[in-house]
């Protein structure tokens, strides 16, 4: 966007302020744009702006601002990067239409069709800017006129009568809104992270009563009218770092960096400077023959039990189209005695299962509470004898309070009968996809590779630091 027109812009656009009993369909408008330019650094104007020949008759969206490809960012901030410079910024017409549904989405698209049919819908184009002390006058629009950067629309105010105060109601209790707060790490205008608990599912499903999508959805959207979306996983009885896009803006840019993540892989190896980095702990049952390697094997997806389950395993031919390249390094933290082992996973590949069973197929080690891929090894199991710190810890456990959802975040260490799965995503370092659409926002020249690193780290679960503790002890 050219610099001159966007200070006129900005000079055009008073400060958004926030008063009760305001309009829903200002506060769509608002958050559209943040979720298409993913900042919160710029807004625009709450109440309609009223001009002497038309008070109180028009309701004014925000300036028409290109969309920014995600995908493209997001392959930028990978470093993969194509011997000409990508386009940042969507290419494609944007219509009065698609402009009005996209600041509106509370709109039906069939009454935001019929007021241009009407002729009811006005546009002030960007070339009025430069005449602010005149009288200006407002022309009629139609559905397919493109629209410009810096247009503003401007509908009938009567507009305001179709579209719903309330908000999908939190169908969640306080102590519940409590919890899910409790467990964000980090939130910016892009993305919100959280650390997620051991136990509760990632996405939902058959037999699945509540998932961290739908509790993201309903207790995490904050000022924003749109939900945080999903952008990579984690198991079900795993824990540790879940980043979500508070925007579609952003999700997609951190969908492409995870998706390059997995495709440049190879080219990563040995690659100290990997722009997404995501390092698990991990105990797991006897010790690797060496104390860090690299593990490159692909994997593919069996059907076991006569078709009533699937698990993931080893492909040895690595031909066969099921395959899937899966790679992942590994470095022994520290051994115990007891014939477990604390060992550091970085995946450089996001495959379904990959850490767990590269742990058990090929290190020959499978992580402590995997019954699915290590139950052989928990059968040979020893309980450890209790420790007085581990009698302590139970006797703070039998007094703690209830946690919601029904969730277990006390028992499952090693010096229980039934262990649960101690695997956790500890570190993960991404970039600032905040910073990175605000400045692309600004210039679409500049460069990328600038953009500085968030380092997000997630404390252990109980059940894995009491673990940690008893060996140590």
């Amino acid at each position: 966007m050219d610099p001159t027109l966007l200070r006129l812009i900005n000079l055009r656009s008073p400060p958004f302020t926030t008063a009760r009993g305001g309009l829903r369909l200002s506060i769509s408008a608002l958050h559209m744009l943040h979720s298409h330019n993913a900042t919160a650094t710029e807004t625009f104007t709450k109440e309609p702006k009223h001009y002497n020949n038309n008070k109180d008759k028009w309701y004014t969206l925000p300036p028409f601002t290109p969309t920014l490809n995600g995908t493209a960012i997001g392959k930028e901030l990978s470093g993969r990067r194509t011997q000409s410079k990508p386009d940042v910024s969507n290419t494609n017409t944007t219509t009065a239409l698609k402009w009005v549904l996209r600041c509106c989405p509370d709109l039906p698209r069939s009454l935001v069709q019929k007021l241009f049919r009407l002729r009811q819908v006005r546009r002030e184009t960007s070339t009025n800017v430069v005449a602010e002390a005149q009288e200006r006058s407002l022309k009629r629009v139609a559905a397919k006129d493109s629209m410009n950067v810096g247009d503003r629309i401007f509908l009938p105010i009567t507009v305001q009568q179709e579209v719903p105060f309330e908000k999908q109601e939190c169908h969640c209790n306080e102590e519940e809104v409590n919890f899910i707060h409790s467990l964000v790490l980090y939130k910016d205008p892009a993305i919100v992270v959280i650390n997620k608990p051991p136990g509760m599912p990632v996405q939902g499903g058959i037999g699945i009563k509540t998932s961290l999508d739908e509790l993201a959805a309903a207790c995490l959207c904050y000022d924003y009218s749109e939900p945080p979306r999903l952008v990579h996983r984690l198991d079900r009885d795993s824990s540790g770092i879940l980043v979500l896009g508070r925007t579609q803006t952003s999700a997609t840019v951190l969908h492409s960096i995870f998706h390059e993540k997995t495709f440049g892989a190879k080219d990563a190896v040995n690659n100290e400077e990997r722009i997404l980095q995501r390092r698990y702990w991990a105990l797991v049952i006897g010790c690797p023959r060496r104390p860090k390697g690299l593990i490159s094997a692909p994997l593919g997806k069996v059907v076991v039990d006569n078709g009533k389950s699937e698990r993931i395993t080893i492909i040895d031919n690595s031909q066969n189209m099921s395959a899937q390249h899966a790679i992942t390094e590994y470095t022994v933290i520290k051994s115990s005695c007891h014939g477990y082992t604390w060992l550091e996973l970085s995946p450089l590949t996001g495959r379904k299962h990959q850490l767990r069973v590269h742990c058990a197929e090929v290190l020959g080690t499978p992580i402590v509470g995997d019954l699915k891929y290590g139950w052989q090894a928990h059968r040979k199991l020893k309980q450890l004898p209790c420790s007085n710190l581990e009698k302590k810890s139970n006797e703070n456990h039998t007094k703690g309070k209830t946690i919601p959802f029904g969730l277990d975040l006390e028992s499952g260490s090693i010096n229980e009968k039934h262990p649960c799965l101690h695997l956790h995503c500890k570190q993960m370092v991404l970039p600032n996809v905040s910073l990175a659409l605000q400045n692309v926002q600004f210039s679409s020249d500049y460069d990328l590779s600038e953009v500085e690193s968030l380092e997000l780290v997630a404390p252990l679960p109980s059940h894995m630091q009491r673990s940690w503790d008893i060996l140590n002890s």
